[in-house]
């Protein structure tokens, strides 16, 4: 029996000893008929922060393999059950091992590494959980995930445990050397477990103290990240891993690669060594990491940095590497022909490399994009068939994974349990323990839960009191109030065989109507007749039995739970499917355990206590009201005043369940830069409130929002610096575009393609200027606002071309605004340039201007009528050019500005300058799309 006291695991000794032993130390599951999987695993308690954990928090399981039992304490977590077959080896459990309680007791102290040490460290550390240590590509990717260790290994049944550094080149990342976290060629520490052992965060977690890493001093935090690779067909869920707001690490459960699905399931980590030896060796760039003794990274890459720079970003021909990518892809196909999966697939990383150049010399529009990633997802999916193929005529000679028989609830637990159940009502409380949720979800999970539980409940016959559902990233709970111990009586008619069978010519019963009475336990003088239809049936009434609410809820809480639905699902093991992993189940009736999992806690009524006294806020509310009391105070102390947005601080509360607002403070020389560019950063790419004073002026403060106990001075320092580099890269870019006149930047539009067959961005910026006029003479402008648009036409979407915008995507239009109003245009010429952007997504802001809304209608009308006219119109089940999104924003500004609008004829405008020849049934079948849109909205 063991408790986790501190981020120590303390042995308390025999189970025999305690006052309420658990009767059994089997994992119980839940069994799910429909998806023939364990559906939950036995109690595992807080992951990030050990000594969170009550001391009423006991618990204790098994691990099975190979049939040998070894008992586990909390250091190793649940390990799936599953067996290998024809493997030629006996791969050992990826779980670390605590074999000495006293050990465990005193901090380990590991000197801070130097790069290559720290690499030495995770592969030692991996090694000895029983990943095999191999070497990186030998040629260029752009993340370790492409090298075919990853991409091929993770396909089909085999299981596959590596380890490997690889040197990874992304040349939009190239910055000359000059800013402190952007390399052009940086190094990523790239694991695969395969399956998932079940216990890969904390093995994650125990990897970042063998680097040296202080993890109950820092904030380390799961924050969500939906990965996918449109490249390779890949996608997976899981989490950027974040310490003290910087990004250190990518931590996925692979779903599909080769757009194959995956099973079994494998994880995926992924390390940003430059990042976290900057944190550790504590220096504020790159070029300072100790490399090795006597050395430092700058000594050895900068001019690396430098030239490679130079050459994507300046000097890489377009023509050439467009001529490459083209030759790498016949190439490929030839290989594939020839049934060689390994050298195909690697002339395809070479297309991926040529792409990422063209790419960093900005020739690459939104619409050729997905043109390139198709060819190059068709590659991917043909190598992954080959190769999938080519094991399986090996025989797999790494074995085949199997998923055993799901476990079941012993009988005998079920029934000792019974014997707790008191005669009055009681409180029932169930909580799911999850690996962490996504924001959205955790919201949305929690009330399709209670609705679940609340019709189970109503099904069932279970009288209660009220329902509450509360919420964190790592659990959801529900807790009902006065709930009935027993079912109530309930009477019910049952139908049985036709009355011609059952009784003879005499009126006698036959043994078809003795037979059933028999199963349903009346006598036979019960039977009475009743027409149904056309047929006269025999029907008894029968007292259905009361069951304890202990044995319904053993049963039905299984279905229940996996009927909750999310956006976004996965599995991590057999077929279950939820939004991320579940861990443990919790549940409770009163003092008795609902034996399908099982925990320490003395009774239902006791858990907000024991989550208290934890530390732990299950209830969203008090977290917001403890993230807004604290933040205020803290703004307050330096004359601020917080930028608060309703949806960042819903995200930020479902991200913490511990949370501790901290002050961080930055220098004042990057309040220069746009008021919107930082506070952008702040909330979009770190999840920081931003501060003004009672002008409106930006403060050179911001707070974050750490998660329990932590070193807040340690956590302060990290979330500065990642907010400095932020800054840093922001700076770069602004004054590399105020280098230049915005005017400049239109002509720049020709180096990005918007689509093969109509040209440039420039092409398209022409053809929405000529036709400016005549739409604004439709909507009704005036000639001075005519005026106005056909200015800004001169001028929009020319920030597309910018360094800021390349980079955050997001501030288009606002960067052509502030760039305008920079340089002198006038307010409504400006104006116009951010809301030819309008809207950008669903729920978003509308053009007000005229000019603005001409120029919104005009790039919306030549984006439908030209993409028409080229063939990519979207199918039922994709739509790569987003062209549904743009008619509807069309169809919104139109009918919420209340503009009478002649659609047939503005349509033949656009087709007029197309550079296509738009036909009349292409014209019909853009008007029944967009009219489409304007139905459903309606």
């Amino acid at each position: 029996f063991y408790y986790c006291h501190g981020s120590k695991l303390k042995l308390l000794g025999p189970l025999s000893s305690y006052k309420n032993p658990i009767k059994t130390h089997t994992p119980f599951t839940l069994h799910n008929p429909k998806t023939m999987g364990i559906l939950t695993l036995p109690l595992i308690t807080s992951l990030l922060k050990p000594h969170k954990l009550p001391l009423s928090l006991l618990f204790t399981t098994t691990i099975h393999h190979h049939h040998r039992p070894v008992r586990t304490p909390f250091s190793r977590r649940t390990i799936p059950l599953c067996s290998f077959t024809n493997s030629a080896t006996d791969p050992s459990p990826l779980t670390a091992d605590v074999t000495n309680s006293n050990a465990e007791d005193r901090p380990i102290k590991v000197s801070i590494p130097t790069f290559q040490q720290a690499i030495q460290r995770l592969q030692e550390y991996w090694a000895s959980v029983g990943c095999t240590i191999m070497q990186c590509s030998n040629t260029e990717v752009g993340a370790g995930t492409m090298n075919p260790l990853t991409f091929l290994r993770v396909l089909g049944p085999e299981p596959w445990n590596v380890a490997y550094a690889e040197p990874s080149i992304r040349p939009d990342d190239s910055r000359y050397g000059e800013n402190p976290n952007r390399l052009q060629r940086h190094t990523q520490f790239q694991v695969i477990l395969k399956p998932d052992p079940g216990n890969s965060q904390d093995l994650f977690i125990r990897s970042l103290s063998a680097l040296g890493i202080d993890v109950n001093a820092h904030d380390i935090r799961f924050v969500e990240d939906n990965w996918e690779s449109p490249v390779l067909g890949a996608w997976g869920l899981g989490w950027e891993i974040w310490m003290d707001g910087m990004e250190i690490t990518q931590f996925t459960y692979f779903q599909q690669a080769g757009s194959l699905q995956l099973m079994p399931v494998s994880v995926e980590i992924t390390y940003g060594l430059e990042r976290i030896l900057m944190l550790l060796q504590g220096v504020d760039h790159f070029k300072k990491i100790k490399y090795a003794d006597g050395i430092t990274y700058g000594e050895l890459f900068s001019e690396n940095e430098k030239e490679m720079s130079a050459y994507y970003l300046e000097h890489a021909s377009v023509d050439h590497i467009q001529k490459h990518f083209d030759f790498f892809e016949a190439e490929a196909r030839s290989l594939l022909d020839l049934g060689l999966a390994i050298p195909a697939y690697d002339q395809l990383l070479k297309t991926s490399h040529a792409f990422n150049i063209l790419d960093s010399r900005g020739f690459v529009g939104v619409t050729e994009r997905a043109r390139y990633f198709g060819r190059m997802r068709s590659l991917a999916r043909q190598c992954a068939m080959l190769w999938s193929n080519t094991r399986e005529s090996l025989g797999h000679p790494l074995g085949i994974i199997s998923q055993v028989n799901s476990l079941v609830v012993p009988k005998e637990l079920l029934e000792s349990e019974a014997t707790k159940v008191s005669a009055e009502p009681r409180m029932f409380l169930l909580e799911i323990g999850t690996e962490e949720l996504p924001p959205n979800d955790v919201a949305s999970a929690g009330q399709q839960l209670k609705d679940l539980i609340v019709q189970l409940l109503g099904k069932q016959r279970l009288t209660h009191g009220e329902v509450h559902v509360f919420g964190t990233p790592r659990r959801l709970v529900i807790s009902v109030e006065n709930l009935c111990s027993k079912q109530s009586s309930n009477e019910v008619e049952v139908r049985g065989p036709p009355a011609s069978k059952a009784f003879d010519n005499l009126g006698n019963p036959t043994k078809a109507a003795e037979g059933f009475c028999r199963r349903n336990s009346v006598p036979v003088d019960s039977l009475y007749r009743k027409t149904e239809g056309k047929t006269e049936y025999v029907y008894v009434r029968v007292m259905e039995s009361a069951q304890l609410a202990l044995e319904v809820l053993s049963k039905e809480l299984p279905g229940a739970i996996a009927k909750v639905s999310f956006p976004k699902s996965m599995r991590w093991n057999s077929e279950v499917i939820f939004s991320r992993p579940i861990r443990w189940i919790l549940a409770l009736h009163g003092d008795a355990v609902v034996p399908f999992a099982f925990a320490g806690v003395d009774s239902a009524e006791s858990y907000a206590n024991v989550m208290q006294q934890a530390g732990i806020s299950v209830d969203t509310e008090q977290r917001k009201k403890i993230i807004l009391e604290r933040a205020n105070d803290l703004a307050k102390g330096v004359d601020g005043c917080l930028v608060m947005q309703s949806n960042l601080l819903d995200e930020v509360v479902n991200l913490v369940e511990a949370p501790v607002p901290v002050l961080g403070k930055f220098s004042e020389s990057f309040l220069v830069l746009p008021k919107d560019l930082l506070v952008m950063v702040m909330q979009k790419h770190q999840k920081y409130f931003a501060l003004t004073d009672n002008n409106g002026s930006l403060l050179p403060y911001f707070i974050a929002v750490a998660n329990g106990a932590i070193n807040e001075s340690v956590v302060r320092k990290g979330n500065e610096a990642v907010l400095r580099a932020r800054y840093e890269d922001a700076k770069f870019f602004y004054e590399l575009d105020t280098s230049k006149r915005f005017s400049e930047f239109r002509g720049q539009l020709n180096g990005i393609l918007f689509h093969e067959k109509l040209g440039t961005m420039e092409d398209k910026m022409i053809r929405v200027e000529s036709t400016v006029s005549e739409l604004g003479l439709a909507l009704g402008l005036s000639e001075d606002k005519l005026q106005i648009a056909r200015e800004a036409a001169s001028l929009a979407l020319s920030d597309l071309s910018t360094a800021v915008v390349t980079e955050f995507t997001s501030l288009s239009g606002i960067m052509a605004r502030h760039y305008a109003l920079r340089e002198g245009y006038s307010q409504q010429v400006s104006e116009a340039l951010f809301e030819i952007t309008l809207p950008r997504f669903s729920g978003d802001i509308l053009p007000e201007t005229d000019a603005g809304i001409v120029l919104s209608i005009a790039d919306r009308l030549d984006s439908l009528v030209g993409l028409f006219g080229a063939g990519c119109q979207p199918s039922s089940t994709n739509d790569p050019f987003g062209l549904r999104r743009i008619s509807y924003g069309l169809v919104q500004v139109l009918v919420e500005k209340d503009r009478s609008f002649d659609l047939k004829r503005a349509l033949e405008v656009a087709a007029s300058v197309q550079s296509l020849k738009i036909d009349p049934v292409t014209l019909d079948e853009v008007h029944q799309f967009v009219t489409r849109r304007l139905e459903q909205f309606l």
